[in-house]
């Protein structure tokens, strides 16, 4: 398994994920079930929303297979799944308003993969919502069958308005 910490700008309360010669569009993927989901899906991307719009830690992982679920899920107020397809070698991950040049690529052999989000500590934000403890920790794995997307609601989560 390799790790990757990453602080992101989560400009507009997202960030994405993609493969490096894909140029998706979220602009009518941010519907408001995706909204209050935090996942927002196209052919070429994965959009994941936060409960902030600075920037946030994230921590990717790129496993063998596929992971247990966290046993600890104390903090952990949702869990997405989704699949990304890579056909570069090069995964991006990228603040929405990121300059593209400088977005992190983290090479993976092409094919498809499941992705799942697990979003903590929504609920701990300062009052103005520009400090927090949210994090964001990504499992990725390869797969061999597209999936349909998943989501859990594990707690209420932190209302941004």
């Amino acid at each position: 398994m390799k790790e990757y910490q990453l602080e992101i700008f989560a400009d507009y309360f997202q960030f994405h994920l993609h493969d490096e010669n894909m140029n998706p569009n979220f602009g009518n993927a941010w519907d408001q079930f995706s909204v209050d989901n935090f996942l927002a899906i196209t052919p070429e991307g994965i959009g994941i929303g936060t409960a902030r719009n600075m920037d946030v830690p994230v921590t990717i992982k790129i496993c063998d297979s596929e992971p247990k679920l966290k046993e600890n899920l104390n903090q952990v107020f949702q869990i997405n799944e989704s699949d990304l397809s890579i056909i570069s070698e090069k995964l991006v991950v990228i603040g929405c308003t990121e300059y593209y040049p400088d977005a992190k690529r983290i090479e993976i052999d092409n094919g498809i993969y499941r992705v799942r989000i697990y979003y903590s500590n929504l609920d701990k934000l300062s009052e103005d919502g520009l400090d927090g403890e949210d994090y964001y920790e990504i499992e990725i794995w390869k797969t061999d069958e597209v999936q349909e997307s998943k989501f859990d609601r594990i707690k209420p989560v932190h209302n941004k308005t």
